[in-house]
């Protein structure tokens, strides 16, 4: 087993997960949110599947072993480059590969992948085929219920039909259409309506998949109502933003009598990670600014944010920085 690594069954795997957040997600900011769950799946920011193949895959498959359970989300288009990348992930010890169908982006549009492949379920399939051929992980797919004109639930029921004969036996659905014309990335998160219905419709039509919900879940009450129709839950923004909100999901989703703990507990946990990335040459901004949301409403929390922003970024900054941030709020 690796180091840290949850003994959590495959059972459970996706009872809870964090979403795969561009610019945020990042090996920093998983090594933060697994000191508040040692059992919620972890996934990485989109790589995809040309960077591994033509840039330095090493650098970015990069992860702590404590991240564990974490998963690679690719984006690509290409069965066989994404055949190669799904190889070098699962060669570099994440647990599942996961196919990006969901992003909105126009980069991701220029690249003939991301949300817009939904309209080519066949295309989808040759994918999640070729990856599983090559590798023993689970690949996964995370889509949305639909796009601009293939919006209907029988285009959804289609998509995970031919997806699912290929292979893939577990869909992460965002509960909102992606708008590939008009809306930027922003404002298909806000703007297109949530609707659970869609995506409880898969599990009643598909009972043998794992289904996992995503999209404007803000707390683990709403997390726990929707574990009575799907399989599970992923959260995306409310975990960066309020990272403490994960404290409690051991005990909530995975009846484990985890201590409650302060969020200063969890925060001295994760700087012994600071000061070894630090000893790399690793700057304290690209670790400090995933601290920001952890005193989030909480009394001093403004001066605490405020003191990581203005200091971070210095060119000698160190774990000093952290630790006044720290005496302003406790």
């Amino acid at each position: 087993m690796r180091p840290c690594e949850s003994e959590i069954t495959t059972v459970h795997r996706h009872t809870f997960c964090v979403a795969p957040m561009m610019d945020w997600t990042d090996r920093h900011d998983r090594v933060f949110l697994r000191q508040f769950s040692k059992n919620a799946l972890l996934y990485t920011e989109m790589v995809t599947s040309a960077a591994l193949k033509y840039g330095d895959a090493n650098y970015l498959l990069q992860h702590d072993p404590c991240e564990h359970p974490v998963a690679l989300q690719l984006g690509g288009s290409d069965p066989e480059e994404l055949a190669e990348a799904a190889t070098l992930g699962q060669k570099a010890g994440f647990d599942e590969i996961n196919l990006n169908v969901g992003c909105p982006s126009d980069r991701v549009q220029s690249g003939a992948f991301g949300a817009c492949l939904m309209a080519r379920p066949e295309l989808v399939a040759r994918c999640v085929a070729s990856m599983q051929a090559e590798v023993d992980c689970p690949v996964t797919v995370k889509s949305r219920i639909g796009i601009d004109n293939r919006e209907s639930l029988s285009d959804l029921f289609q998509f995970v039909e031919k997806v699912a004969t290929a292979g893939c036996k577990v869909f992460i659905i965002h509960a909102r259409i992606a708008v590939l014309s008009g809306l930027s990335p922003k404002e298909n998160r806000e703007i297109p309506p949530l609707r659970y219905e869609r995506v409880f419709a898969v599990k009643e039509a598909f009972p043998e998949l794992t289904i996992v919900i995503n999209g404007g879940i803000t707390s683990l009450t709403q997390a726990q109502g929707l574990m009575e129709v799907v399989d599970g839950v992923m959260l995306g923004r409310e975990a960066y933003q309020n990272p403490f909100i994960l404290h409690q999901v051991d005990p909530f989703f995975y009846e484990t009598n985890t201590p409650i703990r302060k969020r200063r507990d969890y925060l001295m946990n994760y700087l012994p990670y600071v000061e070894q990335e630090l000893a790399k040459g690793t700057p304290l901004k690209h670790m400090s600014r995933h601290l920001l949301g952890l005193y989030k409403g909480q009394p001093g929390g403004k001066q605490f944010r405020r003191h990581l922003s203005e200091n971070s970024y210095l060119p000698d900054a160190g774990i000093d920085i952290i630790r006044e941030a720290l005496d302003l709020v406790d």
